[in-house]
């Protein structure tokens, strides 16, 4: 359920393709500087709105759908400490 309500692209930010952690972070930079912010703050902004990215993506970092004040990763410790989620498969007709 929570990855077809939520559809993230990886199981954590350390699976998440090198490509579209570089998009990302390519769209944050080119937002800030419209934004006009000063140079010397662009990357460091940048992670921030790529570690938000992270949590809004990643399964393991998402607000679980059945309970909105912990992560997928506290309530799967929760109910076993010793699962992991290996990989998932999303199908969809829309895509």
């Amino acid at each position: 359920m929570q990855i077809t309500a939520m559809s993230p692209v990886s199981v954590s930010k350390n699976d998440c393709p090198k490509e579209v952690i570089e998009k990302e972070l390519e769209i944050y930079r080119i937002q800030i500087r419209e934004e006009g912010k000063p140079e010397n703050m662009v990357e460091q902004i940048a992670q921030g709105k790529l570690n938000k990215f992270f949590r809004e993506s990643t399964l393991e970092e998402q607000t679980f759908v059945k309970d909105g004040k912990i992560s997928v990763s506290t309530y799967l410790k929760s109910v076993d400490p010793e699962v992991k989620v290996t990989g998932f498969f999303r199908y969809s007709l829309n895509d």
